[in-house]
Parts: structure tokens; C-alpha cells; sequence
């Protein structure tokens, strides 16, 4: 184990692993019943459009995760962690699905080609090259704007910031007058969690982040004893295992290759023409988005845990990118949308998380929920809300590279760091950074130094922003 994941040469231990990808799986574990829970009921009704089961779809998550997540460990031996990517579900359940009218199997056909088009682009080396278009200006603000993503992320998810008709977010309301102490108390859990969490850091108490989930968990059902009828209103879904299963060989395994490449009832509708215009457009929305959020997550996660060599680039990136690609066509195959690496691997690092084992950790996790569902629902959001908080803090420290006197690279940057978390999708900053810095530098006369990669991206990306937003 020391000499296949290299333990002593990046000063980690197996335990210090072990802890990290416990707290990267209790990161984003909730990805397992909200997908599941987005597929089988869009619209919160029980409404059932896709046909396709609750427990269908998370055993296809949990496969398609501990294959990703397995694999990056294995092959990169990185840090990473892998599932269905959020945005990218609900993109392919309303818009796909719902909204131009594909059915279920014929969107997994456009994951299918997605993940084949990767592994073709990882395996030419292309992918790390287009990676590379990416001016300075936009590289250097990209871990700050996930930073700012994820702690906005842990805001909302712990009710702290709330949507307002007025100003478009809030602040929740604490007042004990107007608000129920039930209403009140996760968030004071979550607020609580954090700050526990940063004084353990300052103490260098390793492993703080999982300390800090497991306490906060604890403290919110200690709390629970204060509130009226709290424990009889929990709500936790119990999956039988082999109903689940049953329901995941017959509504989704390898629905892709069965149903999906039967366009008839939509070409009955839509005509020939749409079908291609709506599968080229779509394809390209599903590929710059997952490219992007992968490689951005890449180098933000691996630049805090300095798994970069001596020219800046992520060690062993192909092979991380190439399990993103796998992971995401046995997505395809297992029926769910596509997989890629989340911003909450980010907390693993935080924990000390420095090798693949890590992430093997975290796949073994994954596994284990397959058939216990129900001991992961018992995580609440209030306390793993505190260590995505945390870890946002954490990245915002590149925030300090970029040149703010030099509007030809401030300007790009701060788009690129803003857009992220107004728009909840990394791809978006990226998008607007790299843009406006052609942009800038077309009128600045600098044109000579966009290099031509960098106008076939920024064109992609004004393709997708025109034809499938």
C-alpha cells in the first residue's frame, strides 16, 4: 500500500486517509437520494414522468460513484471523488427530458456519446490541451470561485441564506418571536459546527472537518430533544436492497442500448431537423459543462493539496480525467446523467486527504450505501453545510495571485470567481472569464497573445450560451 499510493513521500498516513475520504464521502453522500429523488419525482408531487424508480436510480448513483471514485484513486491515485454531477441532472431531467421532449433512454444516449467523446479526448491528450487555452487570468481565479460556490452551497444548504422576492437572497430570520426554536436550531447547529470546526484547525487537530460532521450530527439530535414532536416527524426512506436492485435491472440497466436510440415518437413530434439540431446543441451543453467543472475542480483541490509538479500542471491528470470519462459512460449504461468530480473533494483535502487511497476510501463508502441506504440519511445537511462553508473559506486564498491593478487580468478573474456561484455552475465562470478576456484584449490591442485554442473554446462556449440556455 505505501509504495503503490506513495504514503510517506506526500506525509500521509493510512488513517489520515481513511478519515479524509470519510469526510468527502459524508460531503456529498446527499447526492445518492437527491438524484434519486430529482429522477423518480421532478416536480415534488410524485409525478413520475421518466419512468424510472426511486430506487432504481440510486443504485445506478452509487454504482456509477464507486466506479469513478474507485478509479481515480487507482489510476491517478488523487483524491478525488466522482457521481452524478448536480446542475448536470437537473439539466438532463427538465430541460432534456421534461422541457425538448427526449424520453428517458434517448437522453442517456447523449450521455453515452459525452463519455465516449472523453475517453477519445483524454486518451489524444486533447482534453488537458483545451484546458490549457485558459489564460492566466482565468486559471488563477478559478479555485476561488469554487471556494465561493461551495461556501454558498453550504449557506443555502443549512437555511442561512434564503431566497427573497425582493433582493433575490437573505439572510434566514433568528428571531425567536417571529420563528420556531425547530426552525431556528439547525442553523445554529451548522454556525456552531463551523466555528468548532475552525478552532480544531487552528489546534491542527487532524482530521477536524469529520470530527466536526460527527459533532454537529450529534449536537443536532441532542438538540432535537428541545423540540416539540422532532423525532416522530423524521423522515428517512427505508430501500430493500433487492427491490432496489430489481427495479434498477428492469427501469434503467442498460435502458441506453434498448430504448435510447429510438428517436420515432420524437421525430413524430419534432421532425428529422430537430432531432439533430437538438442532439448537437445538447451534447455540447453536457460537454463543456462537465469538461470545465472536472478540470476546474482538478486544479483547485489538487493546487490546496500540492499535487502539482514543477510546471503547474496536476500530476497523473490524464489518468484523473480519464476515470471522470469511464465513470461517466457506465453512468450512461447504469441510467443515470453524467458523473463528475465534485467541488466537496475539496473537504478530503481539507482533512489531510493527499493520495488515491482516499478516494478508495471513499469509493468503499459508496458501496456500503448501496445497502444501507438509510444510516446516510441520518447525516443531516446542517452539519455537513458547516465543513462545505469551511472548505469555500479555505480555496478563497488564490483570491491573493490575481494582479487587481491590471484590469486586462482582474476583470476576467473576478468574473470568472463571481459567475460561479450566482449562476450555481463553474463552467459559466469559466465561460465569462475566458470571453471577456478576448474581449479586453481584441480593444486593448493585444490580440496577438490569445493563443487560437482559446477563440475555438470561447466560441463553443457562445455557442452553448446562444442555443441551449
Amino acid at each position: 500500500m505505501e509504495k503503490f499510493f506513495q504514503l510517506k513521500e506526500r506525509g500521509t498516513t493510512v488513517r489520515t486517509e481513511l478519515i479524509a475520504g470519510m469526510t468527502t464521502f459524508f460531503s456529498m453522500v446527499y447526492i445518492l437520494m437527491v438524484n434519486a429523488n430529482m429522477f423518480a419525482n421532478p416536480f415534488g408531487d410524485g409525478s413520475n414522468p421518466l419512468d424510472v424508480s426511486y430506487g432504481a436510480i440510486y443504485i445506478a448513483t452509487a454504482i456509477s460513484a464507486v466506479v469513478g471514485t474507485t478509479l481515480a484513486g487507482l489510476l491517478s491515485n488523487l483524491p478525488l471523488a466522482m457521481a452524478s454531477g448536480m446542475g448536470l441532472n437537473a439539466f438532463f431531467v427538465y430541460t432534456v427530458c421534461i422541457g425538448f421532449g427526449l424520453s428517458y433512454a434517448n437522453a442517456l444516449v447523449l450521455i453515452l456519446i459525452e463519455g465516449l467523446f472523453f475517453i477519445f479526448l483524454t486518451a489524444t491528450g486533447l482534453r488537458k490541451k483545451i484546458f490549457d487555452a485558459l489564460p492566466e487570468a482565468v486559471r488563477v481565479a478559478i479555485p476561488s470561485g469554487i471556494g465561493l460556490f461551495i461556501a454558498f452551497l453550504g449557506l443555502q444548504n443549512a437555511g442561512i441564506v434564503v431566497p427573497s422576492s425582493s433582493t433575490c437572497v437573505d439572510l434566514t430570520s433568528f428571531n425567536l418571536l417571529t420563528q420556531s426554536w425547530g426552525d431556528i436550531m439547525p442553523k445554529v447547529v451548522t454556525l456552531c459546527t463551523l466555528l468548532a470546526i475552525v478552532i480544531m484547525a487552528h489546534k491542527k487537530i487532524r482530521g477536524s472537518v469529520l470530527i466536526g460532521i460527527i459533532g454537529g450530527m450529534a449536537l443536532y439530535y441532542l438538540l432535537g430533544l428541545t423540540v416539540a414532536g422532532f423525532y416522530a416527524e423524521l423522515q428517512v426512506s427505508f430501500i430493500s436492497p433487492i427491490e432496489a436492485f430489481r427495479e434498477f435491472k428492469d427501469q434503467s440497466l442498460f435502458k441506453v442500448f434498448t430504448d435510447g436510440f429510438d428517436f420515432s415518437a420524437f421525430v413524430e413530434k419534432h421532425g428529422n431537423a430537430n432531432l439533430v439540431l437538438t442532439i448537437a446543441t445538447t451534447a455540447l451543453a453536457f460537454c463543456m459543462v462537465d469538461m470545465f467543472d472536472t478540470l476546474g475542480t482538478l486544479y483547485a483541490a489538487c493546487g490546496r493539496a500540492g499535487l502539482m509538479d514543477e510546471n503547474g500542471e496536476v500530476i497523473n491528470m490524464n489518468q484523473g480525467m480519464l476515470s471522470d470519462a469511464i465513470a461517466t459512460t457506465v453512468g450512461a449504461i447504469c441510467g443515470t446523467s453524467t458523473v463528475t468530480t465534485f467541488s466537496e473533494v475539496n473537504a478530503g483535502v481539507a482533512a489531510g486527504g493527499r493520495t488515491g487511497l482516499t478516494a478508495v476510501f471513499c469509493g468503499i463508502f459508496f458501496f456500503i450505501a448501496m445497502f444501507l441506504s438509510p444510516i446516510a440519511q441520518f447525516v443531516p445537511g446542517c452539519a455537513t453545510a458547516a465543513a462545505l462553508i469551511y472548505v469555500g473559506i479555505l480555496m478563497m486564498s488564490s483570491i491573493k495571485n490575481i494582479d487587481w491593478d491590471n484590469y486586462k487580468i482582474c476583470v476576467p478573474a473576478f468574473l470568472t470567481l463571481a459567475v460561479m456561484p450566482f449562476t450555481y455552475n463553474i463552467s459559466y465562470g469559466i465561460a465569462f472569464g475566458l470571453i471577456s478576456y478576448i474581449v479586453i484584449s481584441v480593444f486593448c490591442g493585444d490580440i496577438k497573445k490569445i493563443k487560437g485554442s482559446s477563440w475555438v473554446i470561447a466560441g463553443l462556449f457562445v455557442v452553448m450560451l446562444l442555443l441551449t440556455h
